[in-house]
């Protein structure tokens, strides 16, 4: 059997025929033919009669034959009105075109770029500081003004003064004053500089300082010096996650009627201190401005012993900054009440998407870890005095902070053998917020001769404020009194 017809191939499996049929004469029922979308190719399709029909929806079997050269000159003659009155027929093999579709090199691109456009949605936060305007910016400008540059030549023209020098360690990297203050930072400062200035102890001088980080932050930093009492040492208070350093005022004020000079610092994002409210983008920040600040003290005390006291989180920064032996060589021994050297998330998930998370949403709150309502102390006026303080943090804590206690308390777990500074750790077996079991591993596994631990029965996390703050007070100056 033999199949002769005009064939317009779309791929391998689309098909056109033009086969000769008659229009009726009526012109309204006539149909406009349906030109091949590419070059049309005649060919002759010889199939056996002994075979089998093809299916209909399979590619056709053919033998291709190219018809003589005249017969292609009528045929090339012929085409225009065989097209005009020809009707189409069109055979597809069902949906793998549109498979195909779905799998084109198009529809990727197009996925990597709605993929690649999420991302950048979730970078917009993310914005580089701006840029100092350029020397050839400049030189634009007082060319485009001539008044503006007969001025600078007048100035150039000037004697000058002589020209001094300061020691970049000396100056801020950014000043500070200079950049607008955030108002909710500017109220907790200003309320954390109340403080100081309305506390009238006869026996006590508080002052307080803005210390600039060398990322060009502010931090709020407070000291308290003994008036009768002889200096014989020196204390560095770090206080724990979600206070503030004003918190330990009467901790501090015990150490001046013992002879020790007293400073705190409120760790980025707390207290006075430049930041979101509890909101930590990096502890190693707070790691390198301990590390500055102690470096201040020092200079101030030229010869004095110097002791590190760390509650909770700010325990956890002290023990990083002791690893340095820049540092631990020049501090004569810590003192660590329940340090987070060991932290348990809410749930065992967390620890697996707190990289990721952090990352996405770091300022996220997580209702599940609210430590509100989360019991500190056995004193019910501590506890009071602590949630009703506007400088303490009440809210969820945030990813990212999470995550930043998660890793410090990581890195010191695999350290735990390099410290060799003497201290002397103190927590409550009933501690909930860190593990007591924790601070039994640093004392067994430290390298330090000189190391002290004290556990405490039924006591919760905060121990300088449960009911047996003064026995635990007493017994951290007896230990510092020692090492003078």
């Amino acid at each position: 059997m033999i199949c002769l017809g005009k064939a317009g191939i779309i791929d391998s499996r689309i098909l056109f025929f033009h086969g000769e049929k008659k229009e009726p004469n009526n012109n309204l029922n006539r149909k406009q033919p349906i030109r091949p979308l590419i070059g049309v190719e005649e060919l002759q399709f010889h199939f056996n009669s002994s075979s089998p029909p093809p299916p209909a929806s399979s590619a056709l079997f053919f033998q291709p034959t190219r018809p003589p050269p005249k017969k292609q000159q009528k045929m090339a003659t012929e085409r225009g009105s065989d097209l005009s009155s020809s009707s189409s027929l069109m055979l597809t093999s069902g949906a793998s075109g549109r498979i195909n579709a779905l799998l084109s090199l198009r529809a990727l691109r197009s996925l990597m770029m709605l993929i690649n456009a999420f991302f950048l949605l979730l970078l917009l936060p993310f914005r580089g500081r701006k840029r100092a305007p350029s020397s050839s910016a400049s030189s634009s400008a007082a060319a485009a003004s001539p008044v503006l540059a007969e001025k600078s030549a007048k100035d150039e023209r000037q004697p000058r003064g002589p020209v001094v020098r300061v020691p970049t360690t000396i100056v801020p990297w950014k000043s500070s004053s200079s950049l607008p203050v955030d108002p909710e930072v500017a109220a907790r400062r200003a309320l954390a500089k109340l403080r100081v200035v309305q506390d009238d102890d006869e026996n006590s001088v508080r002052r307080y300082s803005l210390f600039a980080t060398a990322r060009g932050e502010t931090l709020f930093t407070q000291s308290w010096t003994p008036v009768s009492v002889n200096i014989r040492g020196v204390v560095i208070l770090m206080h724990g996650l979600n206070e503030h350093s004003g918190r330990y005022d009467y901790f501090a004020k015990q150490l001046n009627a013992n002879g020790f000079k007293v400073y705190g610092m409120d760790w980025i994002g707390h207290g006075g201190s430049d930041g979101l409210h509890a909101y930590v983008p990096s502890l190693d920040y707070a790691v390198t401005d301990m590390k500055l600040f102690l470096e201040k003290v020092l200079a101030e005390n030229p010869g004095l012993p110097c002791f590190c006291f760390g509650h909770s989180t700010g325990a956890a920064i002290v023990l990083k900054v002791m690893l340095d032996p820049k540092f631990e060589s020049r501090i004569d021994g810590v003192v660590l009440t329940s340090p987070a050297v060991g932290v348990q998330p809410t749930h065992p998930i967390f620890v697996v998407i707190a990289p990721l998370l952090s990352f996405l949403l770091p300022r996220y709150q997580i209702s599940a870890a609210n430590k509100k309502g989360m019991p500190v102390s056995r004193d019910p006026a501590a506890l009071v005095a602590k949630y009703s303080d506007p400088l303490v943090y009440t809210g969820s804590i945030r990813v990212r902070t999470g995550y930043e206690i998660l890793r410090i308390t990581s890195y010191l777990q695999q350290n735990l053998t390099k410290l060799r500074v003497p201290f002397f750790v103190l927590h409550g077996t009933a501690d909930t917020v860190t593990d007591p079991e924790a601070s039994q591993k640093l004392y067994d596994e430290a390298s330090s001769t000189d190391k002290t631990i004290k556990l405490f029965d039924g006591l919760l996390h905060d121990l300088l404020f449960e009911p047996e703050r003064e026995a635990i007070t007493k017994g951290i100056i007896e230990w510092l009194n020692r090492r003078i």
